[in-house]
């Protein structure tokens, strides 16, 4: 395209200036003191002048003929008063080296407001010869405000424009810079340049005496005219472009030229280069150090849509050419292509403080291979993406401002790259980031934020480096992973989203590593459909949902995390998920720290769950998974609790200090429990009722407050070769029709006993050792105490108990055996069964206050079981 571009542009008009013609006439002043400008001085605008007089000290009288030591000693001349010390006249017996009177005048007694008066009728070159011929002149013609007043007749701007080296430019405040005359220092710099400056062409070229010094200057009236100057020998390749709206020029650059605005006040808005039916500037090889900056770059095309401007640009940067790109305002109308288009192997410009903003189409367009530099531009409000990458492009963009796009903030798709860093990317349409088809770009310390649907969206295949970015307050997802994409996303903060964190579906993957995620509306990481990611070393905390959610057939290893303190469960998992949970810590959660349900599966193994509101670990609905070698502590509502045909495979794990039951296994459930020890529980070790079955095997159950092992209602477990001692109540006890099959068990030094089995159970039995316990209800019984003085209302000791007619018990009152022979002697007594309880007499719940065991303690029903489990509402919240 650019070949052909090349061959078929139009020939460029080449306009050289005319040289100078001095002219000169006795009979009018002198070519240094310019005709008009002594007219304005003195007309009646002379009071506005810079220069007006100040008051000056009354001098001393002085002689009619100055000696030689008056003239040495004066110390109150006006050149004194204006700190300037008069020179001494040299000694010698030559006349001419004693100034003449007029000359000693001029250099040391006209006032300062009279000589800044005459050389502001100077220009550049006589101000700089004048500043040679003594230190007070040198002073005075380094007058800030002579300068300032050439330098905005030359070049327009209100405050100094540096160029300390090539492809540098800069303004900078007069009041702040070190240099005691920025106007002349940046004179210097600008010297030699050619002005573009429609109509003043005609007179500079008319008028050699008004400018004579001015040789170096050329002033054109077309910007192609001006790059045509290139070949004059004198040119440096600096062009001034000066205010004004410049249309449908011809502009290729193939040479290192400088093109710079040149306007007072913001002088981006007041030169403005326009195209109608081409690319404003196109950039070819050899234009390897060009440099663009401080103008408002269109291209309006008269039919935005027309399929033929899909190749035309703003500004179209091809092969093997690198030029600076600065302070420039760019604009498209165009809804097809670009508003800038960098491609082709070489292509590397660098583009700075510009604004890319409000075009139709594509704001920044990278591909074929190119590269370049892209540094503090503003680029908002596009139609389409605010950057696209793409074919291998490869840039560096840094601190750029990315917002309110009308599609996505950046796209870098077909093997696109690139190295984004501390870039600010918000409030775009679609995603903030998007990647796509193999694009692998590197994206560091950025905010993304407030986008109106996610984050960073990953998706068919895409790949990309997410590091130390802040990523928040996305209306969705604050990361989307989907569709064989395999980013990494580390260290960064991804929080306050209206939805979820981290959401990867559809064959997703990814690396997730070292994330902090917080306060997420919805699961702080979500992990569906077949996707399987590597989440490890993040912090989960603080979402209004759950920590991490995996669902819908969804994968992966997640390892080494800290999930805590989540509205819901602390992990979900359900729906045919089988990920594999390693050395997390999931604790201090407001209900359950892992919820398996709805056949989910995985493995669950060397991590600490501990501190819930509800259990540790909830398994039910046909969910089966492994669970091995967790500590589970510290939960509210027990440790693992399966329940509604939960399944699972529970070994070797550590399970303590839970407030309720270590293990709940209910309502049909039948998972396997092998070599757990479970222990110095606040209520029960393992507690097996409504139906719920299991096989408990090698087991070590001890320390806990009630009984090692509870079976009741119907359930009917197999217990083989476990170990259950030093509880604080009974090691085993059956009840209400229950049965079991005990083989091999080893149950010693329990408190109450070690097997207690109530009226009606019938259970299986083999080769079991129940020793050396400490038998404490049987030796109540038979000392005849009252088994309240045993239990309190904490336990439930198991023995015979009745009801008693003569006192009006209710059929939740329950009376112990020698209360019935002691309180209740000689009263209707009925013998109900023999069962866990508590007695009612001795708590002082009856019309009679017991005589066996002391004070009453006001509590009221008997439960012949646990409290049961609080089971998750987490489905309420789906």
């Amino acid at each position: 395209m650019n070949s052909v571009r090349a061959t078929n542009r139009r020939p460029r008009r080449v306009s050289r200036p005319r040289p100078v013609q001095p002219e000169r006439n006795n009979g009018e002043r002198g070519d240094d003191v310019p005709a008009d400008m002594v007219a304005e001085e003195s007309g009646p605008g002379a009071q506005n002048s810079p220069y007006q007089l100040r008051r000056k000290t009354l001098l001393p009288k002085r002689t009619a003929c100055p000696t030689k030591s008056s003239m040495e000693g004066a110390s109150t001349s006006t050149t004194d008063n204006f700190g300037h010390r008069a020179k001494r006249a040299r000694v010698s017996g030559k006349s001419q080296d004693i100034p003449a009177p007029a000359e000693q005048y001029l250099q040391e007694k006209l006032p300062d407001e009279v000589v800044l008066k005459i050389f502001s009728y100077l220009l550049e070159q006589d101000l700089c010869r004048a500043a040679y011929v003594c230190k007070r002149f040198s002073e005075l013609a380094n007058d800030p405000i002579l300068w300032k007043r050439l330098y905005m007749e030359v070049f327009e701007y209100t405050r100094p424009m540096m160029h300390p080296e090539p492809g540098k430019f800069y303004q900078i405040n007069p009041e702040e810079y070190e240099h005691p005359n920025p106007w002349k220092e940046s004179f210097q710099q600008l010297y030699k340049g050619a002005h573009v400056k429609p109509g003043f062409a005609e007179h500079f070229y008319s008028s050699p005496a008004r400018y004579k010094g001015r040789e170096n200057m050329l002033y054109y009236d077309t910007i192609e005219d001006a790059l045509g100057g290139v070949q004059e020998a004198h040119f440096d390749g600096l062009i001034f472009v000066h205010s004004g709206i410049y249309t449908d020029e011809w502009i290729y650059i193939e040479s290192p030229i400088t093109m710079i605005g040149a306007a007072p006040g913001k002088v981006a808005d007041k030169v403005i280069i326009e195209n109608t039916r081409d690319s404003t500037f196109v950039f070819m090889e050899g234009s390897e150090d060009a440099y663009v900056g401080y103008m408002t770059i269109r291209f309006n095309p008269d039919d935005k849509s027309a399929q033929h401007h899909n190749a035309h640009h703003c500004l179209e940067i091809t092969v093997n050419c690198s030029p600076i790109i600065d302070h420039c305002i760019i604009r498209s109308t165009c809804t097809v292509g670009s508003a800038v288009c960098v491609s082709g192997q070489g292509a590397c410009p660098t583009i700075k403080h510009c604004n890319i903003s409000d075009c139709e189409n594509v704001g920044l367009y990278i591909t074929d291979h190119a590269q370049g530099i892209y540094e503090d531009n503003e680029i908002s409000n596009n139609a389409l993406a605010g950057i696209w990458v793409k074919n291998h492009g490869n840039p560096i963009i840094r601190r750029n401002h990315i917002h309110h796009g009308r599609d996505v903030g950046v796209f870098t798709f077909d093997h696109g790259m690139g190295y984004f860093e501390s870039c600010n990317i918000h409030r775009n349409r679609i995603a903030g980031f998007e990647v796509k088809a193999y694009a692998n770009p590197t994206v560091v310390r950025c905010e993304i934020h407030h986008g109106q649907t996610g984050g960073i969206y990953v998706h068919e295949k895409g790949r990309g480096q997410f590091l130390e970015n802040k990523i928040y307050a996305n209306n969705f997802a604050g990361v989307w992973i989907t569709s064989n994409s395999d980013p990494t996303i580390r260290t960064n903060a991804i929080f306050n989203g209206n939805q979820g964190g981290v959401y990867i579906f559809g064959d997703g993957r990814g690396l997730i590593e070292g994330n902090d995620i917080y306060g997420n509306a919805l699961a702080g990481i979500q992990i569906r459909t077949n996707s399987c990611p590597i989440v490890r070393h993040n912090k989960i905390h603080d979402g209004q949902h759950g920590g991490i959610y995996v669902h819908e057939k969804g994968q992966g290893v997640i390892e080494e995390n800290e999930v805590y303190s989540n509205t819901l469960a602390g992990v979900w998992v359900t729906t045919g998920s089988t990920p594999v949970l390693r050395r997390n810590r999931i604790h201090s959660g407001k209900q359950v720290g892992v919820y398996f349900y709805d056949n989910g599966h995985g493995v669950l193994e060397d991590n600490d769950i501990y501190n819930h509101m509800y259990s540790g670990v909830q398994i039910r609905t046909g969910s089966n998974p492994k669970i091995r070698r967790n500590k589970i502590w510290g939960g509210q509502n027990g440790g693992i609790l399966v329940y509604n045909s939960g399944l699972g495979f529970i070994e070797d794990n550590e399970i303590f200090d839970n407030a309720m039951a270590g293990v709940w296994i209910k309502t049909d459930s039948n998972p396997t429990l092998r070599r757990n020890k479970i222990h110095d529980g606040r209520d029960g070790g393992i507690c097996i009722f409504n139906g719920g079955r299991g096989l408990l095997e090698e087991n070590d159950i001890f320390r806990n407050a009630q009984a090692g092992v509870l079976i009741s209602t119907n359930s009917h477990p197999v217990l083989r070769k476990n170990r259950i001692f030093d509880g604080f109540a009974a090691g085993i006890e059956i009840t209400n029709h229950a049965t079991a099959t005990l083989e091999g068990n080893q149950i010693f030094n329990n408190r109450f006993g070690g097997l207690f089995l109530a009226s009606g159970v019938n259970v299986t039995m083999k080769d079991n050792k129940i020793m050396n316990n400490q038998d404490a209800i049987e030796k109540a019984v038979s000392r005849g105490q009252c088994l309240y003085k045993i239990s309190s209302y904490t336990s439930y000791p198991m023995h015979d108990f009745y009801r008693c007619h003569t006192c009006n018990t209710t059929d939740r009152n329950a009376i112990c055996v020698n209360c019935i022979k002691k309180c209740h002697q000689g009263h209707d007594v009925e013998f109900i069964r023999h069962d866990r309880f508590f007695c009612d007499c001795g708590a002082g719940t009856l019309s009679n206050p017991c005589t066996l065991a002391g004070e009453p303690t006001h509590d009221t029903d008997t439960l012949y079981d646990s409290a049961p489990p609080i089971e998750s509402n987490t489905l309420q919240h789906n």
